[in-house]
């Protein structure tokens, strides 16, 4: 009986899997992620930095949301897309053309398409940045094959598209490209 509870209390800490997320109050200061100004987002690969707030993929909605509006501005559109190959997934897109997608409540991911001086991808990368600037970043690969143009990562969790030369998208997380 007592080897049955204890397998059982083993089976039940499995399942409380975070996928690799910090519990809250339990995140070790990121020393390479650096302060950003209150009216700016710095995006990572693992998340975002609003102002202030830093917040991982599974962070809640309503504070991501809140965090980034405060930097940026008001959402100028959100819904839900539901032909999304991950499911429904909920965005929010604010000024500077950055969305952010959730999926249940939670952020799954981000991609921003515009030239905006508040917005940033960690190592100071931006929209508009010219093609041999971005081919020399580490971890920079071409995927070969895409539908979807002139499509790059940046180690195995950021993505983006090249046009006419330049950094036209970066993307990390879940999207909801049909290829």
């Amino acid at each position: 009986m007592r080897a049955l509870v204890s397998m059982m209390a083993v089976l039940a800490l499995a399942a409380c899997d975070s996928g690799g997320v910090p519990a809250p109050g339990t995140e070790e200061p990121r020393a390479s992620t650096p302060q950003v100004e209150a009216n700016e987002v710095l995006l990572t690969a693992d998340g975002l930095t609003a102002g202030s707030e830093a917040f991982y993929f599974a962070a809640g909605q309503n504070e991501v949301e809140a965090a980034v509006a405060r930097a940026l501005g008001k959402a100028s559109d959100s819904g839900t897309n539901e032909e999304c190959g991950a499911g429904p997934i909920d965005y929010s897109t604010f000024p500077g053309g950055l969305t952010v997608n959730f999926k249940n409540g939670s952020l799954v991911g981000w991609f921003w398409g515009d030239e905006a001086a508040n917005i940033e991808l960690a190592g100071d990368i931006a929209i508009g940045a010219p093609r041999a600037e971005i081919e020399a970043e580490e971890g920079f690969a071409m995927i070969d094959g895409s539908t979807l143009g002139e499509e790059f990562s940046l180690g195995d969790k950021i993505g983006g598209f090249f046009e006419n030369d330049r950094l036209s998208m970066l993307y990390s997380g879940t999207q909801c490209f049909f290829r």
